[in-house]
């Protein structure tokens, strides 16, 4: 590593962002599975999106079918597999990008990792707040039943454990709470965030 010297580069992102007209932001959702991340960092990126803002969804199945697709999910890849994720968003909010990732994210230390990577002031992490119970009885996947059955070993909110945050920017719980309702809260803190000046 003693050998690896950056190359400075002629264009800032303070200069992306007057390009695009807006600055690079990661927007960071963790919570259990079943519990709307995806589903609200998509309804998110349609309306930044309309408003002409440059996104980008990282997901977390995405990610384990290509990037990640020599991990496991043990507490060591767990914290790997969000160590190359901070580092790959990292790079995109530097290109001036508004990167929604949308990860199970299950221990604290690993999401204070992702806020060091990326800087405090470049990340909003959002808690999606939804009680177990509701995530398991939605069971989109059917991976909640597996747990319990055994067929899933290590699996957040069953048999491994989720680590909430205590400070988020951002809490919604999907059980009181519509994705509108969600979305509109997140433009609400976003905005004032993303102005090229700001």
């Amino acid at each position: 590593m003693s050998n690896i010297i950056p190359h400075n580069f002629s264009i800032s992102a303070q200069e992306r962002a007057s390009q695009k007209g807006h600055k690079g932001l990661l927007v960071w959702f963790t919570g259990l599975s079943g519990s709307g991340k995806s589903t609200i960092a998509n309804a998110l990126e349609q309306q930044l999106f309309q408003q002409g803002i440059h996104t980008y969804v990282l997901d977390g199945d995405t990610i384990r079918k290509g990037l990640n697709n020599d991990l496991s999910f043990s507490a060591a890849d767990r914290t790997e597999n969000i160590r190359r994720i901070a580092e790959v968003a990292n790079l995109m909010v530097d290109a001036g990008l508004v990167v929604l990732a949308a990860f199970v994210s299950p221990y604290k230390k690993d999401r204070a990792a992702i806020r060091q990577t990326v800087g405090t002031n470049t990340m909003v992490e959002v808690f999606v707040d939804t009680p177990l119970s509701a995530c398991e009885e939605r069971d989109v996947k059917g991976l909640y039943a597996k747990a319990r059955a055994g067929e899933i070993s290590n699996f957040t909110g069953i048999s491994a454990p989720y680590e909430a945050p205590t400070n988020p920017e951002v809490r919604i719980d999907t059980t009181n709470s519509t994705v509108v309702e969600a979305v509109e809260a997140l433009m609400a803190i976003l905005e004032p965030k993303l102005k090229p000046n700001g």
